[in-house]
């Protein structure tokens, strides 16, 4: 069975054709090849000002983290869930630039019957822990509170959301205009960074109906039927070999199998803070937060330029387990998943140090993964160890 057709059984699409379709005639906003769409400033009336809304989730990840949940009596696990929502929003804002004074706002849908309250208060205690962290680098969030809503006629188990705010110098907007000869710096999306507290495997909040039913022992259809939809063909539900509380031992690392998959999104929120307030944007010609369309995600953000990733990091332990286990072909896998880093820098060879350095101060793991060519049209070149892809 083809990994397309098991995301169609499973009510997912790997490339969100349907909604891109839905909003193709949808306005792009001030600047077009911006990461996130940038609006006029509707709020303050200023001309040199720019208004930037978002909202997103942390999607079906907040399923396996009621498996584990309900399995292990971790409530730790739905800290990751705040945190996945929050970064999911702040750091594409981040990548325009907008990295201080936003505003959040929640929305939380639970089944009552299944999430009691001590759940819903760890993950609101999480985002304002998250944004204390936060403060400490110089990226102030302002929590404005939200929607809980006890929705269980229409969510099975929980959806956490969040929308974001900000108002910002159109001056200090950063716009993609990703040239030919720029050098691509990638960030790695796992490792433990200077400010997170164990380590992470690189795990964004993309890919996760695949990677939680292809990953994990079908015995939890049974255990836990309130987990997905009912409506889904058995041959498609937790086809995987591992329990969740399996220890995973690859390459030196060992930790659960379920800790491994719910590893919380990074922020590059301090990178990025840090790096515009001692160098400013002026030689960053782009930024991409690798989240749904993984290495082809800087597809919709170029013209007429070919983009070779050539120098990716070794394939880490958490997407060569979800590889193992559901056999999908390698080039899904670039499509679908980061596959070791999420955060890109386009720019000038010469600028590229600065980079390196700030990232490290962090303890992350940065390298030059590729560059930029002149091209007919738009392409992305991924050259692995498992072969090369066009997308």
């Amino acid at each position: 069975m083809s990994n397309s057709y098991k995301y169609d059984l499973r009510g997912v699409s790997a490339s969100k054709s349907e909604v891109h379709e839905a909003i193709k005639d949808l306005g792009k906003g001030l600047y077009p090849l911006a990461f996130c769409k940038i609006l006029p400033d509707v709020v303050g009336g200023s001309p040199g000002h720019c208004n930037i809304m978002h909202a997103d989730t942390a999607g079906t990840k907040t399923s396996l983290a009621y498996l584990y949940w309900r399995e292990t009596g971790d409530l730790s696990v739905w800290e990751g869930i705040a945190q996945d929502a929050l970064v999911m929003n702040l750091d594409d804002m981040a990548c325009v630039g907008c990295v201080n004074d936003i505003v959040v706002s929640s929305t939380i849908g639970r089944n009552k019957n299944l999430i009691p309250g001590e759940v819903i208060r760890t993950i609101i205690q999480s985002a304002t822990a998250f944004a204390e962290k936060m403060a400490r680098h110089g990226v102030h969030l302002h929590l404005s509170g939200g929607e809980t809503a006890d929705v269980g006629d229409i969510v099975r188990t929980i959806d956490v959301g969040y929308t974001t705010f900000a108002r910002l110098k159109r001056s200090e907007v950063v716009v993609n205009d990703i040239q030919a000869g720029d050098v691509v710096v990638g960030l790695a999306s796992f490792g433990q960074a200077s400010y997170e507290t164990a380590y992470n495997g690189g795990m964004g909040s993309n890919g996760l109906t695949g990677a939680r039913h292809d990953v994990f022992s079908h015995e939890y259809a049974a255990k836990f039927p309130e987990s997905y939809d009912p409506n889904t063909p058995e041959d498609v539900i937790y086809t995987g070999s591992k329990k969740l509380t399996d220890t995973i031992k690859l390459h030196g690392l060992e930790i659960t199998a379920g800790k491994l998959v719910l590893s919380p999104t990074r922020t590059y929120l301090p990178v990025l803070k840090k790096y515009l307030t001692e160098f400013g944007k002026e030689h960053i010609h782009g930024l991409i937060h690798c989240t749904g369309g993984g290495q082809a995600k800087v597809k919709h953000f170029i013209k007429n330029k070919r983009v070779v990733k050539n120098n990716l990091f070794d394939l880490p332990p958490l997407f060569e387990l979800i590889q193992n286990e559901s056999g999908t072909g390698w080039r899904e896998m670039y499509q679908v998943f980061n596959m070791g880093h999420r955060l890109e820098f386009y720019l000038p060879g010469a600028e590229v140090q600065t980079v390196l350095d700030v990232a490290r101060f962090f303890n992350i793991d940065a390298r030059i993964i590729g560059h930029v060519e002149a091209a007919d049209g738009e392409a992305v070149r991924v050259e692995s160890p498992f072969g090369n892809f066009e997308y």
